[in-house]
């Protein structure tokens, strides 16, 4: 990897984007916020379905079965918001992965052309924030799922148990941060045929336990209740990665194709969460009792369903995928730091990141009393402003036809602009719209949210929980970029 002459903070002039030469073997990455030397752009789009896969192949997508079934709605409403919900926010994952072949840049200094370069503090800040809570929760659910496993199998499962899970996994995880790009290229592939073969495994373990006529007496809901699960979907699944979609095709040559970017990308992230979400709706639908134990800790409350001599591999397959998706996440979360101008290499933020992890995840597992609260007030109450972030971003992609002036993104004087004041506004209104038509009765810290829903029934009408705030920012965000910026693109393209 090429060594940088430091991090490019927001104020950096043009210089601050140095070309290096490429150092051999699996070292530290030493690449940070700089455009990646032509001479590392490396791979083909298919090269991502292996990162994206391993990421979310987790046990968790069989947990999703549960929480959308919590909505109300029938099975089979549930399975189409459910892959309707996944494949459409993993595309614009792949939408926004575009970008990193056209600037070979991290995604938190790509969006600097939409918002400025130091405007673009506000969605670095959201982006670190969301990768941080991503991490806590993954290590969270390694922990207690290890502990549960071993708990069924007679090798301890208290909190001697969670404490020793807990530094291994964060170890391993802070490993995967440290020593960057390469290193969690090549775990994304050996998780993905590990978690692959053994979700296949523990699918026909368990089949037995569908009982087909409950799952088809499950009543159906209305539209507030349809429209709630796609959302919750759609920010469990495409729109927690969206703020990283670039980190992993910036490495990509200049001239892979655009649709194999998207496609790879949009099929390798949503192939396995639709299959374990429909799964899960299948388990979940079956029996009340499971269904209530994986709210407290959904991947523990599915290993009860095995044999005892699949609960080992059963506990390796749920550590692998969350782990996967736990280094994505902490690489990205370092990334997201150094963009807010941290004065430190790529490796030292994931070690602050990690720190954060792991304190976040000795409340979640010794502290709360269950796992969705946290859970389902984060995704919501972050889903929000990302989702502005999202529209804001994916518009300013599709308005631009060259590409990026890549010195000019680390220079507050360049095309750029110090602060592109229409973008922060357009992610400030869509929050505060946003936030002021979603709930959250799961975390009480929350309940201020939901001040616009007066016309709708209030926060305890139907429409209370359909979590209209955040297609509402999503499109606060997408059509006001349309409307407010297409002449400043053109001009910036013109230069």
């Amino acid at each position: 990897m090429s060594t940088v002459n430091g991090p490019q903070g927001p104020g950096a002039p043009a210089a601050a984007a140095p070309d290096a030469p490429p150092a051999a073997g699996l070292g530290v990455e030493l690449n940070a916020l700089n455009t990646i030397d032509e001479a590392e752009r490396k791979g083909r789009p298919r090269s991502l379905f292996w990162p994206w896969f391993g990421a979310n192949v987790s046990v968790l997508g069989l947990g999703y079965g549960s929480y959308l079934l919590g909505f109300a709605v029938s099975f089979w409403q549930a399975v189409v918001v459910g892959v309707v919900g996944i494949v459409v926010s993993f595309l614009f994952c792949g939408f926004i992965s575009l970008a990193g072949r056209r600037g070979s840049a991290p995604t938190m200094v790509l969006s600097r052309a939409a918002f400025g370069v130091r405007g673009n503090a506000l969605p670095s800040v959201l982006s670190w924030v969301l990768t941080v809570g991503w991490e806590t929760v993954l290590v969270s659910l390694a922990t207690l799922a290890t502990s549960t496993v071993l708990g069924e199998l007679g090798w301890g499962g208290g909190t001697v148990t969670q404490v020793v899970t807990l530094v291994v996994v964060a170890a391993v995880v802070v490993a995967a941060g440290v020593f960057g790009f390469d290193l969690v290229m090549r775990l994304q592939v050996l998780i993905t045929v590990l978690t692959g073969v053994l979700t296949v495994v523990y699918i026909v373990l368990v089949v037995d336990h569908v009982d087909w006529s409950a799952v088809a007496a499950i009543p159906g809901g209305g539209a507030p209740q349809v429209i709630g699960g796609l959302v919750f979907m759609m920010t469990g699944f495409g729109l927690g990665w969206v703020n990283m979609a670039a980190d992993y095709s910036r490495y990509l040559p200049r001239g892979s194709s655009g649709r194999g970017i998207v496609g790879w990308t949009t099929f390798g992230a949503s192939l396995a969460p639709v299959v374990l979400l429909v799964f899960g709706l299948l388990l979940a639908g079956s029996d009340a009792e499971l269904n209530e134990a994986i709210g407290a800790d959904p991947i523990g409350a599915l290993s009860t369903l095995l044999p005892t001599w699949f609960l080992l591999p059963f506990a390796l397959v749920a550590l692998a995928g969350l782990v996967g998706g736990a280094a994505l996440d902490i690489y990205s979360s370092g990334l997201a730091l150094l963009s807010l101008g941290l004065p430190a290499p790529r490796w030292a933020a994931a070690l602050i990141d990690g720190v954060l992890m792991v304190l976040g995840a000795i409340y979640i597992v010794f502290v709360a009393d269950s796992f969705i609260g946290p859970f389902q007030g984060f995704l919501i109450t972050l889903g929000v402003p990302i989702a502005a972030w999202c529209g804001v971003l994916l518009a300013d992609i599709l308005l631009r036809r060259r590409d990026y002036a890549e010195a000019e993104l680390y220079d507050a004087r360049g095309r750029y602009g110090s602060v592109r004041w229409s973008a922060v506004a357009l992610v400030v209104v869509g929050t505060v719209v946003g936030w002021g038509l979603v709930t959250n009765t799961y975390a009480p810290w929350l309940g201020w949210q939901g001040y616009l829903l007066g016309p709708l029934g209030g926060t305890e009408g139907s429409w209370a929980f359909a979590n209209l705030g955040v297609l509402v920012s999503l499109v606060v965000g997408f059509a006001g970029t349309l409307a407010l910026t297409a002449g400043a693109v053109r001009r910036q393209e013109r230069r």
